[in-house]
């Protein structure tokens, strides 16, 4: 019997210097740090395992792989794979869970203060020579506001939102969790999702893109939050309307926006967001809250771990 052929698609969206844990068993394995889309069923037709982290697999191309028994996915989402007809064909999914906890809730709060307190706003004055012409040992051209004492609401109540909230309140921040939009009656703990927006001084997105979410937060929702909010998207990019975050922002409907994930990734040059970067009330990052070093190891070793536990009969991790 010939050897598992493992094939990596896209190894360089882990860093090169995280290792990937070696598989317990003797294997074929193959990496590439970027495969196009017509280059898939070439690099898989051999594969018993395909890991991708962006790399497209639909049923077109699922159906041209016969070898394939496992698709590992090296994020949680899975929406680049057919998940239907793998089912269909007894294909294996799995993803990683669970690994972001402590770097995606930093990035929040980083972002949080960096806005709060007009870092960039300050730090770009410097680099104008602002200080020179003001002759103060110090000059204020930003308000400066205190995080501690604020209320930031959370939308989305899973791993990333409990753990963002623990940060929170850490810092002195009072924490409100918004009940899902549209719904009437609110779970024990929950607050009506009109309501966190009418009240938060930060307004944090941790929850799933869908058909319910898409476009969660759109120019009636940013025409709700207070004048001094800020709005934080670490989730998915769909939630937010970013022409209509554009406009709050230019309109002064809301204080500042720390955005972190795009509609489209890589964001075009005639995306809302990218086209206005400059706006002083904007910090954009390219979707790397998730990224710390210890996370992505994290990610890599449980990645690795789900291939070896698929290949040795466990169920573990599995989407299908």
């Amino acid at each position: 019997m010939s050897l598992p052929n493992v094939v990596f698609l896209d190894r360089a969206t882990i860093p090169s210097q995280i290792e990937l844990p070696h598989l317990p068993f003797d294997h074929q394995w193959i990496e590439y740090d970027f495969t196009s889309p017509d280059q898939v069923i070439e690099r898989l037709k051999d594969a018993q395992v395909a890991i991708t982290n962006k790399v497209v697999l639909d049923q077109n191309i699922l159906q041209q792989l016969p070898t394939l028994k496992l698709i590992a996915v090296s994020a949680t989402g899975y929406n680049n794979v057919d998940v239907e007809y793998c089912k269909e064909r007894g294909i294996a999914v799995t993803n990683v869970q669970g690994y972001s906890t402590q770097s995606v809730p930093e990035h929040v709060i980083a972002m949080l203060f960096a806005l709060r307190r007009n870092l960039m706003g300050y730090h770009n004055d410097i680099a104008k020579g602002e200080w020179q012409r003001h002759k103060q040992f110090c000059f204020f051209t930003h308000p400066i506001g205190d995080v501690a004492g604020s209320t930031i609401g959370i939308v989305g109540s899973g791993a990333l939102g409990q753990a963002t909230a623990v940060l929170a309140k850490a810092i002195g921040m009072k924490v409100i969790f918004a009940e899902r939009k549209g719904v009437e009656v609110c779970r024990d703990g929950f607050v009506p999702f009109e309501q966190v927006l009418q009240n938060s001084d930060v307004v944090t997105l941790h929850c799933p893109l869908n058909e319910n979410t898409r476009h969660l937060i759109g120019k009636p929702e940013l025409g709700l939050m207070k004048s001094n909010a800020i709005l934080i998207n670490a989730g998915r990019g769909g939630l937010v309307d970013e022409a209509a975050l554009v406009d709050a922002l230019k309109r002064g409907m809301i204080a500042g926006a720390g955005v972190d994930v795009f509609t489209e990734e890589p964001a075009d040059i005639n995306n809302p967001l990218i086209e206005n970067i400059d706006l002083p009330n904007l910090l954009l990052t390219p979707h790397v809250a998730w990224g710390s070093d210890s996370s992505i190891q994290k990610l890599a070793n449980i990645l690795m771990d789900n291939v070896a536990a698929y290949l040795e009969g466990k169920y573990q991790n599995r989407v299908v």
